[in-house]
């Protein structure tokens, strides 16, 4: 990505150098008043961005195989992640039920009698 991003610099200072030439050679136009330098880069954004567009073409489908390939790492990273979380979160939930279902005999062999006083007495 870096080499992409240094060479489209490199397209743009090479196009500023030339229209800089040209226009104060008197080739191409000034500008009006004081707007000479913001027309000069203007004038350079607008030639270099086509040229990029043709002559980069290769090494922008690389940076961008190479982005789609960081992407789909960190896609897998966090489905992993996501995965390992529902088995803890499965395990834990049977250790759960594991734990309720031994605490439900200790009530039977208590042989049935409950320690709360029956609704509706009064003491």
């Amino acid at each position: 990505m870096l080499r992409y991003t240094l060479m489209r610099l490199g397209i743009f200072v090479g196009c500023l150098v030339v229209v800089w030439g040209l226009v104060y050679s008197g080739l191409a136009p000034r500008g009006l008043g004081a707007s000479n330098g913001m027309w000069v880069v203007l004038l350079a954004l607008v030639i270099s961005a086509p040229i990029s567009f043709v002559v980069l073409r290769k090494e922008r489908d690389r940076a961008s195989a190479r982005i789609v390939q960081r992407v789909d790492r960190v896609k897998a990273g966090l489905e992993a992640n996501r995965s390992q979380e529902d088995q803890v979160d499965d395990s834990a939930r049977a250790q759960g039920q594991t734990a309720e279902q031994d605490r439900v005999p200790e009530q039977s062999q208590a042989g049935g009698q409950s320690k709360a006083p029956a609704q509706g007495q009064s003491s």
